[in-house]
C-alpha cells in the first residue's frame, strides 16, 4: 500500500494474517465501508456474525485471521490504522460497535469453548460456568476463561468510549433500524455461529461480585441501555 498521499481503495482489499487455531471459526470481522464513511468494530460474541454475513459484501476493507487483526480494538485502531485510512485513503470515518449484557456474553464465550475438544487449553469441557467466571475474573486467567471483557475493547486512551455509534444487541430492532439508513436495504439477517444448549448456573453472590468487578462494562452498557439501544458519542 502507498502511504504517499490520498488514493481509491480496492474493492474489497482483505487484511488478514493466516491462523491455524479455532478463532479461525469465528465468523465476525472489522469491516471498513468508504461508501459510507462507517467503520463496524468487530466485539467478539456479541451476536453480530450474522450482521457481517449480511454486510460483507458492502465492505471496501475485510480484517480477517488472528484476532489481534479482525477484533481490532478502538485504541488500536485509533493510534495506528486511523492515521493510515487518513492519509492513505483521505478518510475520516465514524464508527459504529455493538454491546452485549457481559454475564449473557461470558455465557456465549463458555458455550463456544465448549465446543472444543476436551484437553484444549481454550475448552470448557469438564468445567462448570462458575468455575469459568472466577477463573476470568483472576488477574492472570488460565487461557480459557482470558476473554478480555467489551470496556477494554471499545475505550479510547483517556479510559471512555472511543465508539460513534454504540449499540446493545438485546435491543436489535434500533440496530437494524440505524444499518438500513446507512445502506438503504440492509436485507435479510441470517442467523449465524448459534452457541450449543448448556447449562450456565451462577449463583447470586458470584454474580454479584462479577458485576462489582465488571463496574465499568456494566456502566457503559447500562447507558446504552437507557439511551434506547442506542449511544450516539460524536467524535
Amino acid at each position: 500500500m502507498d502511504f504517499g498521499g490520498p488514493s481509491t481503495v480496492p474493492e474489497p482489499l482483505t487484511i488478514a494474517l493466516p491462523s491455524g487455531e479455532h478463532w479461525e471459526k469465528q465468523g465476525f470481522s472489522m469491516l471498513v465501508f468508504c461508501k459510507y464513511n462507517l467503520i463496524f468494530f468487530a466485539v467478539p460474541k456479541t451476536g453480530t456474525t450474522s450482521y457481517h454475513a449480511a454486510l460483507k459484501g458492502k465492505a471496501d476493507i475485510i480484517f480477517r485471521g488472528r484476532p489481534a487483526v479482525k477484533h481490532m480494538n478502538v485504541r488500536k485502531y485509533q493510534r495506528s490504522f486511523a492515521p493510515f485510512l487518513d492519509k492513505a485513503f483521505d478518510l475520516r470515518p465514524e464508527t459504529m460497535a455493538v454491546m452485549r449484557e457481559p454475564l449473557d456474553l461470558m455465557r456465549s464465550w463458555y458455550k463456544y469453548r465448549s465446543r472444543l475438544p476436551k484437553g484444549d487449553k481454550n475448552g470448557t469441557k469438564g468445567i462448570s460456568f462458575e468455575q469459568f467466571i472466577r477463573a476470568a475474573l483472576q488477574e492472570n486467567s488460565p487461557p480459557y476463561a482470558a476473554v478480555g471483557n467489551q470496556m477494554t475493547f471499545l475505550q479510547n486512551d483517556a479510559g471512555t468510549n472511543g465508539v460513534n455509534h454504540l449499540f446493545a444487541i438485546e435491543q436489535a430492532d434500533v440496530l437494524n433500524e440505524f444499518l438500513g439508513n446507512v445502506f438503504n436495504d440492509l436485507g435479510k439477517i441470517p442467523r449465524k455461529n448459534v452457541s450449543p444448549s448448556v447449562p450456565t448456573p451462577i449463583s447470586t453472590d458470584l454474580e454479584a461480585e462479577f458485576r462489582e468487578a465488571r463496574a465499568d462494562e456494566y456502566a457503559l452498557y447500562n447507558q446504552v441501555i437507557k439511551s434506547g439501544g442506542y449511544l450516539n458519542t460524536p467524535g
